[in-house]
């Protein structure tokens, strides 16, 4: 007889912790400290310059914008980018709502584009079919840390005459045939939000290598001036999406243990990656050599319910949270191809049947039924916590099988 499990009043596989959310010391306190006494919390303080010029050299960029949060750092850059009412943003259909919200305020309509199997990101080869004259840019999502094919968007992007604007929000650290994301198109986004590898609360940047896209987006965030003119005069129509010191302050250390996170991350994605691969009916993502660095936010996984007695995704998920195994979680379960919000959203501005067809979408379908994933805490963990992940994973299937 199989041992029980823990949703059916076993003794769950651990009861251990891991490891918990943010991590931080007194450098941090000194920092906030230090903006404190400064008595300069906003304009005329020096650590949001120095967070932007610190960040975009550890992405390889010229120029950084740091900035309230990621959906803002998406906005300013549609709005640099000249995307207006009427245009069309090609992005991908398996994210977070805050990719495609900052195109609808702007009165532009996402398009999506199915997603890979291999990747869960962007499809390039279908590209090339959704751009019509009203294309304006194409949106990559580095989801889960993961580059999207950088190769083929830039070369579709490029035939097009097309900007290509990376959310590289869950992607810190990550890099494409070693070039750090979100310098490799005309723009990146990042987000700092408390759940992301490095994190202030709240928190966002906008990098580029164009010094004209650099200028105006500085001038948009600034409430339309200019970096080096008269303050109260403004050239053009701004907004307010200026970083406060404090959130700087506390990126500027977050920053210095990223790369030591990152290289604990991928070292157990690794591992995990390789005990899970021999279990029957869990697959982890394929592996990329063009991918030089993984930022790992998310640990993917694709689950295939035959494998395990039949039961379902949530199911699954449910069993193996009770086991212990806390940070996983079903992925994204609706699509934004399905999200009411987004389909609401653009039947008001484009009218009824401009709502996406589901039918187009039959990998991101299968992604939202099938995927899963682990979040960033579980990866700095020890060998010991990834090797309880496999003992539950194999227990439940022991259960189940």
């Amino acid at each position: 007889m199989s041992e029980q499990l823990a949703i059916d009043g076993g003794q769950p596989t651990r009861t251990e912790p891991f490891p918990s959310w943010p991590v931080f010391d007194d450098r941090e306190e000194k920092a906030l400290l230090e903006v404190l006494h400064s008595a300069r919390w906003g304009i005329g303080g020096s650590k949001g310059e120095a967070f932007a010029r610190k960040f975009a050299e550890f992405q390889g960029a010229r120029f950084g914008i740091p900035v309230p949060n990621g959906t803002s750092a998406l906005e300013l850059s549609l709005r640099a980018l000249g995307v207006r009412s009427g245009d069309e943003v090609i992005t991908s259909p398996y994210t977070f709502v805050a990719t495609a919200s900052p195109i609808l305020w702007l009165g532009a309509k996402p398009v999506f584009v199915d997603i890979e199997w291999d990747s869960f990101n962007i499809d390039p080869a279908k590209i090339e079919a959704a751009i019509t004259p009203r294309t304006k840019a194409i949106i990559p999502v580095h989801l889960g840390g993961r580059p999207a094919d950088m190769d083929g968007v830039v070369a579709v992007a490029k035939k097009h005459n097309l900007p290509v604007l990376e959310d590289a929000c869950q992607a810190w650290g990550s890099s494409w045939r070693g070039q750090g994301v979100g310098g490799i198109g005309s723009m990146g986004a990042f987000s700092f939000q408390s759940s992301k590898n490095i994190n202030a609360g709240e928190g966002g940047m906008v990098l580029t290598n164009d010094s004209d896209l650099y200028e105006l987006a500085w001038s948009l965030h600034n409430v339309g001036r200019s970096r080096t003119g008269d303050p109260h005069h403004q050239d053009i129509l701004g907004g307010n999406m200026r970083m406060t010191e404090w959130a700087a302050a506390v990126l500027l250390v977050q920053l210095e243990r990223l790369p030591e996170h990152t290289e604990i991350r991928q070292n157990n994605a690794r591992y995990l990656g390789e005990a899970l691969s021999e279990i029957e009916g869990l697959s982890p993502l394929a592996q990329d050599d063009r991918i030089t660095s993984n930022g790992y936010h998310l640990f993917r996984i694709r689950y295939d319910a035959p494998a395990f007695g039949g039961h379902t995704k949530d199911e699954f998920v449910t069993a193996l949270r009770a086991e212990g195994i806390t940070p996983c979680g079903p992925g994204y379960v609706v699509s934004l191809a399905e999200s009411p919000a987004i389909r609401q959203a653009m039947a008001e501005r484009f009218g009824a049947d401009s709502a996406p067809d589901i039918a187009n979408y039959p990998v991101t379908r299968r992604a939202s039924t099938e995927g899963m994933w682990l979040s960033q805490t579980a990866l700095l963990g020890s060998r010991q916590d990834m090797d309880s992940i496999v003992a539950a994973i194999q227990k439940i299937q022991r259960a189940w099988g």
